[in-house]
């Protein structure tokens, strides 16, 4: 009996142990397994963290370059209204020349673009063109025009000068009615221009004048 009490014990014994180490295997491989489990986890949460924080960069920047375009839209559209306004304030003030090519004292203004032409250009010989409707004018003015040019540089330079000016006989190379009126001489073939024109002298003006048309039209504070 005594045999078999201790075979029975050493079975027991032997049991025992076989369950505490199959306890302590599971215990481990449970615990490995949870620390593997939060390791991946904890990794797929940075993953997730960081796909959406490139995500979310990505709309910012996306976000910028649609605002900047947009905003480069309005100001390309803002500069063509406000060129399409300054060109119809030219238009208005082309048509306002117009009317004074049909006043009274036409005559006398074409007179006084010819004479500072023809000082300006300096030639001894002067073709002088303009509009078909003018023809009548500037013929009726050329002789006195010319006389007042020569008194004028008679009295700068002492020297009296004896100019060829005529005007122009081919109708085809008449000035086109968007010159509003006005003269443009030419000398040496053509190689000499002296645009004396009404279209001519109001973009002059305008030129000098738009930086003063744009503050009154456009204050800095709303620009």
């Amino acid at each position: 009996m005594a045999a078999s009490d201790q075979i029975r014990q050493m079975v027991n014994f032997i049991l025992q142990e076989a369950h505490e180490k199959a306890n302590e295997i599971r215990v481990k491989t449970e615990h490995d397994f949870n620390l593997e489990k939060q390791t991946l986890v904890h990794e797929a949460k940075l993953n997730i963290q960081d796909e959406f924080a490139k995500k979310e960069k990505d709309r910012e920047v996306q976000e910028r370059i649609a605002r900047s375009a947009e905003i480069g839209d309005c100001r390309v559209k803002k500069m063509k209204l406000r060129d399409e306004l300054l060109q119809t304030l030219l238009k208005e003030a082309g048509a306002k020349c117009s009317v004074v090519a049909k006043g009274q004292n036409y005559p006398q203004l074409i007179q006084k673009l010819i004479v500072q032409g023809l000082i300006k250009i300096e030639e001894d010989v002067v073709t002088v063109f303009c509009r078909g409707e003018d023809r009548s004018t500037v013929e009726s003015v050329l002789p006195d025009a010319v006389n007042e040019y020569i008194e004028i540089m008679k009295k700068e330079s002492t020297v009296t000068l004896s100019p060829t000016v005529t005007l122009n006989t081919n109708a085809d190379k008449d000035l086109p009615e968007n010159t509003y009126g006005g003269v443009k001489l030419t000398a040496i073939d053509g190689k000499l221009v002296c645009d004396n024109t009404l279209a001519s002298r109001l973009e002059l003006v305008y030129e000098e004048l738009l930086p003063s048309i744009r503050a009154i039209l456009f204050p800095v504070d709303e620009q």
